[in-house]
């Protein structure tokens, strides 16, 4: 029986293959949300290079939000991505 990590690492597989598959050269953007942070990034799956990435702990960032994981940090990310 399959572990829950190895289910998960399947899962994964099946996803990214789909994406590599349906992408045709286009640069992917992935975003993860923390219950206390945003982060953000660019990344090239043909090369498996990530070209820009940005998170609310960046200090470009970090002095303009009050918290790190809601709206006005999702925009202030997103700019900056």
């Amino acid at each position: 029986m399959l572990k829950n990590r190895e289910k998960y690492q399947l899962r994964r597989g099946r996803t990214r293959g789909r994406i590599k598959k349906h992408n045709h050269g286009r640069k992917r953007l992935t975003v993860f949300r923390s219950e206390k942070h945003i982060y953000a990034q660019v990344i090239d799956d043909d090369s498996n290079v990530t070209l820009a990435s940005a998170s609310t702990l960046d200090s470009e960032v970090k002095g303009q939000i009050k918290s790190g994981a809601n709206r006005e940090a999702a925009a202030a990310v997103g700019k900056l991505i």
